[in-house]
């Protein structure tokens, strides 16, 4: 197969063929895991919004006009891991056993969103930790947002996952 040219890659292309989630024509395809170990699966993701001094004061004051944000965002996180193969392409439909989603304000005018999922599955639960906590994010802004849209929503990232054929995997700042 001719790589297809792609402008955002500068021209260059992709021989689809040689992917995972492609077949051998260049047609996307979700990977077959029926073969595959189901193990305890356990992912957990972070994010932070930084917080203009109008949102961090109504929220310690308890004075954000739609209500709490951080529990709505924290439910809608959660709402939102359970979706992940909805928004996610080729991503597999899981058994979630569990989702967390906690929201603490931090000493920097910041907003920290954790989310932890797991599973007893055939594949990981990163991707629905990620998805649960920038979903979470995302509320928390649209509840927010009538204070002030100059909401930063940055550093969403896997902090840590077990399980599976490659075992157990932590972030280290400055790796």
């Amino acid at each position: 197969m001719v790589p297809d040219e792609c402008p955002a890659l500068g021209g260059k292309g992709y021989n689809m063929g040689k992917y995972s989630h492609f077949d051998d024509s260049g047609r996307p395809m979700m990977v077959d895991v029926g073969g595959k170990e189901w193990t305890i699966r356990r992912a957990v993701a972070e994010c932070f919004i930084e917080l203009p001094e109008a949102v961090y004061k109504a929220l310690r004051e308890g004075e954000v006009a739609k209500g709490d944000p951080v529990r709505v965002a924290e439910l809608g996180g959660i709402m939102g891991a359970k979706r992940t193969p909805d928004l996610i392409p080729l991503c597999h439909p899981i058994n979630l056993e569990s989702v967390r989603v906690r929201c603490n304000l931090t000493e920097h005018r910041q907003l920290r969103i954790e989310c932890e999922a797991s599973a007893r599955d055939a594949t990981g639960v990163e991707m629905e930790a990620l998805v649960g906590v920038t979903v979470a994010a995302l509320v928390f802004y649209d509840m927010c947002k009538a204070l002030d849209k100059g909401m930063v929503i940055k550093e969403a990232r896997l902090l840590e996952k077990s399980g599976g054929r490659s075992g157990n995997w932590k972030y280290e700042e400055n790796a």
